[in-house]
């Protein structure tokens, strides 16, 4: 899979973002609409039973600054399951040391490594994450996998390991963080779940990998798509800002960044952002230069 780098305007972010916590939270069993987490995000009151509405707040605080986290520590890992399970369960943030089955119905569905295997496990895992060779996209998915295997804590393993997966991706391709592959796992919910069973009985994660990997794809088809939306002058200057930040640029930069413009729709946007005080020009002509106030 190639990646390549694609620009989110800000209110396509905010609104995958909603998707992301809404679509994961929903496969836990969570009955809160995007409607409702958005209003939650705009600190506005809802109706809606208190254990739904704190999932959703201990995920948005998660997710509202996923960079904090490094993927490659095991700290970082118990701690985001402090925030994300805060109030949820006893001793968020530990890993089990009780033995656990996960259950559909009457029928065992997963029997997980005993709890005295946990810690031992959760440092292999973390090891292949740093030293193996694989590719970052392969290593998302095994760790996906494992984890979900292992299941290291009491609850909330599920939204933990497609939030690890999503961090681990953002090392190589920042666009994961706000990519909808949650709610694509949520539209294919059973074939996840079949495809976890599936590497579970033949003691292999190439089934799981392959699912994950098509799902990856097709997020990516998908923002590409809606990327085919016009951009106004504001969305490109405030995109072009996140990604040049405070260096000093030309014109002929800008336009390598939005190749779907033209040369006098770059000098209007340009000349937007400078008459509304958001840029700073100097030069004149072939040498003007602008810049991003503070």
């Amino acid at each position: 899979m190639r990646i390549i780098f694609i620009n989110l305007p800000q209110k396509l972010r905010k609104k995958n973002r909603i998707k992301t916590i809404q679509s994961s939270l929903e496969i836990e069993g969570n009955t809160l609409t995007e409607e409702q987490i958005t209003a939650l995000l705009e600190n506005k009151r809802i109706i809606a039973p208190a254990k739904d509405i704190l999932e959703v707040q201990n995920a948005i605080e998660i997710y509202s600054d996923l960079k904090r986290f490094n993927p490659n520590k095991i700290k970082d890992l118990e701690l985001a399951h402090s925030i994300l399970m805060k109030d949820l369960i006893e001793k968020s943030g530990k890993f089990r040391t009780t033995n656990v089955g996960i259950v559909k119905g009457s029928k065992i569905e997963h029997l997980a490594p005993g709890g005295i295997m946990v810690k031992g496990l959760m440092n292999d895992l973390f090891n292949y994450l740093k030293n193996d060779k694989d590719l970052i996209l392969i290593k998302s998915c095994v760790f996906h996998y494992e984890f979900e295997f292992i299941h290291p804590f009491v609850d909330g393993n599920g939204r933990m390991g497609r939030l690890w997966q999503t961090l681990i991706l953002m090392q190589q391709y920042p666009v994961f963080e706000y990519l909808p592959v949650e709610s694509l796992i949520k539209e294919n919910q059973k074939e996840y779940y079949n495809k976890l069973s599936e590497s579970d009985k033949i003691g292999q994660s190439t089934p799981f990998i392959e699912f994950m990997l098509a799902i990856l794809l097709e997020s990516l088809k998908r923002v590409l798509q809606s990327q085919n939306t016009n951009l106004n002058a504001k969305d490109r200057i405030f995109l072009f800002k996140e990604k040049i930040g405070d260096k000093k640029f030309s014109r002929k930069d800008y336009l390598q960044n939005f190749k779907n413009i033209s040369a006098p729709t770059a000098s209007r946007d340009l000349k937007w952002a400078v008459q509304e005080n958001i840029l700073i020009r100097s030069g004149e002509q072939r040498l003007t230069e602008y810049e991003f106030r503070e």
